[in-house]
């Protein structure tokens, strides 16, 4: 019931027209560069099995002469649950083909012991197809197809395992097979940052770029890269990790190492140092925000060094992959406004040449859209399949 083992053309075209269509066989054929003849040969397939459908002649086409008839995903033909895993919550998605969210859920992660967050998850997801009204079989057209579950850390997409997540304290835990044992459907476990740059590069401010970034300031500082069409992970799976890139100062980062952007910018960081600046060791980030909205000089700074250290990690990603774009994202997004400034100043100052022109967006948005991102990430393995 997959695309698994169909030619890299089949993968291409449902990948275009998941992304860019409806289109007709001849804009298909321009945006791939495949012929009329193999656009049509790998589509005659996707057509029978109801993957893609061809769609009525738009309106105001004259009638005579061949019609160029618009091909289109079928948005229904599969569902994929997308979970998000944080320090102390589970947000789940279910949605269509299309990655378009048809249910969503929110569950406290009462324990992180292992065995207990796949419980918990187990139910989430079986609340999400009860939710969605699911009554077909497994595998069946309109079932749930796969699970994404997407959680900060060092990840093996290959293999399932988180290697190593600080916030969950999880190491070498196989989460895939864990988590397809109590759930059922196939799953996909990724780096939440990847995931979401996923979504981004489907439906969201990657959409028709080449190549763009995702740079993520919360708890942590994420970093995902799409190049050429592509969203990388490294040979080692930790590609993006801009969070530890060395931009100077002597705090001691949750890594070991010292002077990383995250042990300057990140939201613990930016609390640490405003209780140090003020004295007041009970001060929380939303206290921090309010003193620097209203002033307060020895704040303010802790933001704009804050801002300083992610307009240099962004510059050293511009210049290392020359993106189109870079979209901020993330819970900390919420006080850019106080380091915008100075992120822009740093960025423009350690940016070399055209990189300096990159495109700088913030794009607030909630964890569903992360789930999403895992969802995405499950219905990509259905057409396109990870090596092994």
């Amino acid at each position: 019931m997959t695309l698994a083992g169909r030619p890299p053309a089949a993968a291409l075209v449902f990948r275009t027209l998941l992304v860019h269509g409806p289109l007709t066989r001849a804009e298909l054929g321009r945006r791939t560069g495949l012929s009329p003849g193999a656009v049509t040969k790998v589509s005659a397939p996707l057509l029978a099995d109801g993957w893609i459908a061809e769609l009525g002649r738009p309106d105001g086409e004259r009638a005579s002469g061949r019609p160029a008839t618009p091909m289109a995903v079928r948005a229904e033909r599969a569902r994929f649950v997308g979970v998000k895993v944080t320090a102390d919550e589970l947000i789940g998605v279910l949605t269509d083909l299309t990655a378009t969210p048809l249910a969503a859920r929110r569950a406290p992660l009462a324990s992180r012991d292992v065995d207990s967050a796949v419980r918990a998850i187990g139910r989430l997801v079986a609340g999400l197809r009860t939710a969605g009204g699911e009554a077909a079989g497994a595998g069946a057209p309109g079932a749930v197809h796969g699970i994404g579950v997407t959680l900060a850390g060092d990840i093996d997409a290959r293999t399932g395992t988180v290697q190593y997540s600080p916030f969950l304290d999880w190491r070498q835990v196989p989460l895939a097979r864990l988590v397809e044992a109590a759930a059922g459907p196939p799953v996909v476990v990724e780096n939440d940052v990847r995931a979401l740059t996923v979504a981004e590069q489907w439906f969201g401010a990657g959409a028709g770029l080449s190549s763009f970034a995702v740079v993520t300031v919360g708890a942590g500082i994420g970093c995902g890269i799409a190049v050429d069409g592509r969203v990388v992970s490294g040979a080692y799976g930790v590609a993006g990790e801009a969070g530890h890139l060395p931009v100077g100062g002597d705090r001691v980062c949750t890594c070991g190492n010292t002077g990383c952007v995250e042990a300057v910018a990140a939201t613990d960081a930016i609390v640490e140092q405003a209780r140090q600046a003020t004295g007041d060791p009970g001060l929380t980030m939303a206290s921090a925000v309010r003193r620097a909205h209203a002033g307060d000089p020895a704040v303010r700074e802790v933001f704009a060094r804050a801002g300083r250290a992610l307009g240099l990690a962004m510059a050293a990603i511009a210049n290392l992959v020359g993106p189109e774009r870079i979209i901020v994202s993330g819970e900390g997004v919420a006080s850019y406004d106080l380091f915008a400034d100075t992120v822009r100043t740093a960025f423009r100052a350690q940016a070399f040449g055209a990189a300096a022109d990159c495109d700088i967006v913030v794009r607030p948005l909630p964890f569903e859209a992360w789930a999403r991102g895992g969802a995405a990430v499950a219905a990509q393995r259905v057409f396109a399949p990870a090596p092994r």
